[in-house]
């Protein structure tokens, strides 16, 4: 099991955050214990995807456990494949599995 943080960088105050993700919610509480960010920073369904809003400076601290860095566009690619299949996926194809998607999608809504 893998857990990736994106290269986002968002203000939020005076922090600049990304996000922390994971294939599952077991490893993402696991990293999130291990580089101290509180359970109560927890985003989750049904209003969000499971992941946290972390500081660059906890970034680092997943990076040097072992997470993975993906992109923020392949980290919302893999968050939409996780909602249609229940997986992220991995995210070298994360970004042509969403073009890939949404065209068949626009093709199954065309009049026949």
């Amino acid at each position: 099991m893998t857990v990736y943080v994106d290269d986002m960088k968002a203000r939020f105050g005076r922090m600049i955050m990304c996000h922390m993700l994971a294939d599952t919610d077991e490893d993402l509480h696991g990293m999130a214990e291990r580089i101290g960010v509180a359970r109560k920073w927890h985003q989750a369904p049904p209003r969000h995807d499971s992941h946290y809003d972390i500081a660059l400076s906890k970034r680092i601290l997943a990076i040097n456990a072992g997470a993975q860095q993906i992109t923020w566009r392949q980290a919302g690619a893999m968050c939409k494949r996780r909602r249609v299949t229940g997986q992220l996926g991995d995210p070298r194809d994360a970004e042509q599995w969403l073009r890939d998607f949404l065209e068949q999608r626009r093709r199954e809504k065309e009049p026949a």
